[in-house]
């Protein structure tokens, strides 16, 4: 009996057993089906990440090559110039307002927290100036443009130029180290200086494609001669330029690329002239007392931003577009945006033909005639501007149509909208209220008038020193 007791007790000891290690495998199993099903998941998933973020590194760098095709030149003349596709004037409008006020947020929620901020609400400067070592990372300045020159990148794919010589001796044969040497080359460049200098230029400083001008960290003029001619080229940036004293030149020979060099006739004598160009952003540079405007554009120039800027002293300070007649305009789109309109100005804050002009958080302290005028149907749109009139009671009106008459200047969409007009200053809207052409652009903040000094306070060229913020 004992004995098949013990037999009993062994069967089920086995069975058991027997039971246990089944159940171990089949979790082993389980385990190992349930780690695979995982890593292929994982697996499957990083694979849909990775071709994701190739197709889009694939677009961003075709979209960046189509970008940087710069016009070329053929027997040393200008080939027509491929501009850039005309962007939605309301969309940019919006952008403008969205990055304003995204700005302003981040920077009073800071402070709500008790960090510190350098900010201002300026989105190009907060883009930027808060980095102490800015003169390391001068090149971020081309991810911080807005508006219609925002895709100007400038030399921003190049190597640096360091100009170390403020001569301008031959104007065919430039010297290496000068900045007319730099400005023409054919590959990109960041242009920087050396040192502090005044640059008296010969002729005109006729530049290439693909140039970024940064005189930031150094205080660089350029006076007393020839300025900066943007002809036919595309992808440009100014920035930190002291440029005053512009007289007209030419009837000369000037080279314009490494390859060619031609006859000049007579400049007019601008700070700036911008012909037939594209993509051209002219930042914090302090403009004054030249022959004719201190900048210009004409000839179906278009993507341009105009920003940060001090204008002083100076009669017909803006021109945008050539003539009544030149219809090539009507494609022209410029923004104009945090600039500081001072004192000494008289006329054209800017004046405007055909094309599309987004006058937004500028500072006009100072004119003599108008502010902003037009004449062949341009679109204004004026938003969170500080107007302050002049006492001259003949002078109040911020705008002016030049040589029209009112049946016909009524039907042109002129608007504006959050301005803040001191001391009877007045702006005179037309065209139809919600007009297509700007009906989507917003109000850039609640309190123009706040946001407009802070924002232009520090507009012209910048004092930065390295190892600081700006």
């Amino acid at each position: 009996m004992a004995s098949s007791t013990q037999k009993l007790i062994s069967v089920c000891v086995a069975v058991l057993v027997v039971l246990a290690l089944t159940a171990m495998i089949f979790r082993n199993s389980e385990i190992s089906l349930s780690r695979k099903l995982k890593t292929e998941v994982i697996q499957s998933s990083n694979s849909s990440t990775m071709a994701a973020i190739r197709k889009l590194k694939t677009e961003e760098f075709q979209s960046l090559n189509s970008s940087t095709m710069a016009a070329t030149r053929l027997d040393g003349e200008p080939q027509q110039q491929q501009h850039a596709v005309a962007d939605d004037p309301d969309m940019v409008a919006d952008e403008v307002a969205k990055l304003v006020q995204m700005s302003e947020q981040n920077r009073t929620a800071r402070r709500k927290l008790g960090f510190f901020s350098c900010g201002t609400g300026n989105p190009i400067d907060d883009c930027w100036r808060c980095d102490r070592n800015w003169h390391k990372n001068r090149k971020r300045l081309a991810d911080c443009g807005i508006g219609f020159g925002r895709n100007a990148i400038g030399g921003r794919d190049g190597r640096f130029y360091i100009v170390t010589d403020p001569t301008d001796e031959d104007v065919v044969n430039p010297k290496p180290g000068t900045l007319r040497h730099a400005v023409i080359q054919e590959e990109p460049l960041w242009i920087v200086f050396k040192r502090d200098m005044v640059i008296e230029l010969k002729q005109e400083l006729i530049m290439n494609s693909f140039k970024t001008i940064d005189a930031r960290g150094s205080n660089v003029h350029i006076a007393n001669g020839a300025c900066i001619t943007i002809q036919f080229i595309t992808n440009v940036i100014i920035h930190g330029l002291h440029i005053h004293d512009c007289k007209p030149t030419g009837n000369a020979m000037v080279r314009s690329s490494p390859s060619h060099f031609g006859w000049r006739t007579m400049a007019d004598g601008d700070a700036v002239s911008i012909f037939g160009s594209s993509h051209i952003w002219i930042d914090h540079n302090s403009l004054s007392h030249c022959a004719d405007g201190l900048v210009d554009a004409v000839m179906g120039s278009t993507a341009i931003t105009v920003s940060n800027n001090h204008f002083t002293h100076h009669n017909e300070v803006m021109l945008l577009g050539h003539s009544d007649s030149y219809t090539k305009d009507k494609l022209m789109q410029v923004t104009i945006a945090y600039n500081h309109f001072g004192e000494g100005l008289v006329q054209r804050m800017p004046r405007c033909r055909h094309g599309y002009f987004h006058v937004v958080n500028n500072d006009y302290t100072h004119w003599e005639m108008y502010a902003i005028g037009g004449s062949a149907e341009p679109t204004i749109n004026s938003q969170g501007n500080r107007y302050a009139a002049p006492m001259d009671r003949f002078a109040k009106e911020v705008t002016k149509r030049v040589e029209t008459d009112a049946s016909e200047w009524k039907k042109w969409n002129w608007r504006s909208e959050g301005d803040l007009l001191l001391n009877g200053a007045f702006f005179r809207p037309s065209g139809a209220g919600a007009s297509a052409s700007y009906g989507r652009a917003s109000s850039l903040a609640a309190k123009p008038s706040s946001m407009v000094d802070t924002i232009t306070s520090t507009a012209g060229a910048l004092g930065c020193r390295k190892g600081r913020p700006c």
